[in-house]
């Protein structure tokens, strides 16, 4: 049985060793077969000897670093450059809640190099989240060549974000079923005023749960909204997430019996 492969970045603070272990006990317990977890990063302290650590590549354009989601233009690069990795690859951000099987991702559109969920913040335009995708390497490494000479702050401004940049530069693109991947901002938290007191649930097909932004995985499962604009406190507003923990726990539990 062919050996399914899922990589991640963890770079910075701002997500710790628990965030990668949770991932790989949510991957391991929603896929059937054999797996291969990567995890790109420049902190490996903490994580579970089951994920293999590599450096998280540095991007440096014109000299100058070129940080944020940008990061995940190294995955584009040739296998030589990218640590030797070949063939197929499921990408995960840290923040991603699976909440069922996997395993239709690998055989969805097999011939299909780029495969990215719905952005579900701006619908109609063809912009991919990439928060979870599927890709080959050495399929498109011209997206990560094509920006070594260029202006980064003339990028940045044309594109805000790597993966406006890499929905309108791919040469193919397809999408997830809309019922696979969903954002917890838009599908899952309730319509005001019902937010106020019914909790977020999973939306009926979901497999895999975005957290991009605020609130993180962790502050959603206790009911946080971090918010500093008093007038979005009025509406950025959840009851607790119970199921993101009842999910960790369920996952490691399942992995490690």
């Amino acid at each position: 049985m062919e050996t399914k492969q899922f990589i991640c970045m963890k770079w910075g603070t701002l997500y710790g060793s628990d965030y990668v272990n949770r991932l790989y006990y949510m991957i391991r317990a929603n896929t059937t077969g054999p797996i291969r977890v990567v995890c790109l990063t420049d902190d490996s302290t903490g994580i579970v000897p089951d994920v293999e650590c590599l450096p998280c590549p540095h991007m440096m354009v014109r000299g100058e670093s070129f940080g944020a989601g940008w990061r995940k233009l190294t995955l584009w690069a040739s296998s030589e450059n990218l640590f030797g990795l070949t063939g197929t690859w499921m990408f995960f951000d840290l923040d991603v809640v699976v909440t069922g099987s996997l395993d239709d991702f690998f055989t969805h559109k097999p011939e299909a190099p780029f495969i990215v969920m719905h952005n579900w913040t701006t619908p109609g335009q063809g912009i991919g989240n990439t928060s979870a995708f599927r890709f080959q390497i050495g399929a498109a490494t011209y997206l990560h060549d094509d920006i070594m000479d260029v202006d980064t702050r003339k990028l940045i401004k044309q594109y805000d974000n790597e993966q406006i940049y890499i929905s309108h530069k791919i040469h193919s693109k397809e999408f997830w079923p809309d019922a696979w991947c969903v954002l917890f901002k838009v599908q899952c938290v309730p319509a005001w005023p019902l937010r106020f007191w019914m909790e977020p649930p999973i939306p009926e097909g979901a497999r895999v749960v975005a957290f991009p932004g605020s609130p993180n995985p962790h502050e959603a499962a206790e009911g946080i909204w971090p918010v500093k604009h008093p007038i979005k406190k009025t509406y950025k507003y959840i009851t607790p997430a119970t199921w993101i923990n009842r999910i960790y726990a369920e996952s490691e539990a399942k992995v490690r019996a």
